[in-house]
């Protein structure tokens, strides 16, 4: 990327639209303007044009055009949009013009956010809220995302560092200056605010991983013994026929995931192998893949066969624990029996209990994601480099010369300069631009 380059590309999905928005950006941009037959429009005000062919003179499309002149646009470059009938041959006419103006070039993915990153518009945080809010599928993840993008990561991240630096130049102010007869007070400082960053940075971190089940979706596997109902209640909650029922014991071999929208969360629900002793190689996979999503799952709904109530299956008991959800299944063949502590009746065969069975779901898939008023953490990158930053803190303190511990701090304060951008950034710009779609 240059700065002598003009980009261009189709900031809207492709294909048919009632509107489509080719966006461009870099210095070129007003030479684009003119080259379509557009006169230059007052900034930031959206104003009726005739887009034309430049050979002939004739029109593409009447459409609105947009001026964002540098440094006030989205790159901190000139920035226009031409919003256009989203019509196939409208806009492949249009691209075709802009494609033949000298110093113009298609964007690539990810370009433009990049350049607002280069140009100080937004700190690479910001700039993954940006992807996330366009991949965002659930209300949880689109409020997640606006709030990093609104800067609350950067805040904090920048709030660390700023403290870190500070701590950083005074050791090193006792380590220049060993003749000055620094107050003892001044080392006190720097190993007090280092105590307080790291733990502050360890309780971030001890969030339970709220803001990644956020922006990824919380995995939720359904387990327990063959034909106890699990693959009904599958569909059931699905809403559509997912899974294969069917009354022959390990017909559901693999897993079968479905991935939806639970009251605002993004949830992938897993059907698994019925728990029993194998009767071949294919069904003792199956069995073992179970055991290991059970294993790997946020929440586990562990279903018993209301037809052998009360007795449950002792592999299927072996997988209770705090994170379950315990459900009897075909409670139409029971009455009214009494059941163990924090165990549910439902029948998804008449609909008896799944109401309640639902709230309860809802209720602990919102508990896991609760993540309060601090903003979490959101990316395995974000934890990576703050786990490296509370090492190198603890290392600092135990450090038996104050030029080691002034390394360390040095080392702590690059990893949180890696979390915004600051310090080593190019090495990890391309894993966080690479997953934009073109346009943005």
């Amino acid at each position: 990327m240059t700065s002598a380059e003009t980009i261009f590309a189709l900031a809207s999905a492709a294909g048919r639209a009632g509107i489509a928005v080719i966006r461009l950006s870099g210095p070129h941009t007003r030479q684009a303007i003119t080259e379509l037959g557009c006169a230059m429009p007052q900034p930031r005000k959206a104003t009726r044009a005739l887009f034309r062919e430049p050979a002939t003179g004739d029109v593409l499309d009447d459409g609105l055009l947009l001026w964002f002149p540098a440094p006030n646009s989205f790159t901190g470059e000139d920035v226009a949009e031409l919003h256009v009938h989203g019509g196939r041959a409208v806009v492949e006419s249009i691209l075709d013009v802009l494609s033949n103006v000298a110093g113009l070039r298609v964007a690539e993915p990810g370009e433009f956010t990049r350049r607002a990153f280069a140009h100080d518009k937004m700190d690479i945080t910001q700039a993954e809220a940006l992807a996330d809010l366009v991949d965002a599928e659930t209300r949880a993840q689109q409020r997640q995302a606006l709030r990093q993008m609104g800067g609350a990561l950067k805040e904090i991240y920048d709030d660390w560092r700023h403290r870190l630096v500070q701590a950083l130049a005074h050791l090193e102010a006792v380590i220049d200056f060993p003749d000055e007869d620094l107050p003892p007070a001044v080392a006190d400082k720097v190993w007090g605010e280092v105590d307080d960053l790291r733990d502050s940075i360890a309780q971030h971190l001890d969030d339970g991983g709220r803001g990644e089940r956020i922006r990824e979706g919380l995995m939720v596997a359904i387990i327990g013994p063959p034909n106890a109902g699990k693959s009904s209640l599958l569909n059931l909650l699905a809403r559509r026929e997912a899974a294969i029922v069917s009354a022959i014991p390990g017909t559901t071999r693999d897993i079968i995931e479905v991935h939806m929208n639970l009251d605002g969360y993004a949830v992938t629900l897993a059907d698994t192998a019925g728990l029993r002793e194998a009767g071949d190689v294919i069904e003792d996979e199956g069995i073992r893949r179970a055991k290991r999503r059970a294993a790997d799952a946020d929440l586990k709904i562990v279903v018993f066969d209301g037809a052998t109530f009360p007795v449950r299956d002792e592999a299927t008991e072996a997988l209770i624990d705090d994170d379950t959800l315990v459900v009897i299944n075909k409670g139409d063949l029971l009455g009214r029996p009494r059941l163990p502590k924090d165990t549910q009746l439902i029948s998804v065969k008449t609909g008896e209990g799944i109401e309640d069975f639902f709230a309860t779901l809802q209720a602990r898939i919102a508990a896991k994601s609760d993540t309060g008023a601090a903003m979490p953490l959101t990316r395995a990158r974000h934890r990576k480099a703050l786990e490296e930053c509370v090492e190198s803190l603890k290392r600092a303190k135990a450090a038996h010369l104050p030029e080691l511990a002034a390394e360390d701090l040095r080392l702590a304060a690059r990893a949180l300069g890696r979390l915004t951008g600051r310090v080593d950034v190019e090495e990890i710009l391309d894993v966080v631009f690479r997953d934009f779609c073109i346009g943005k």
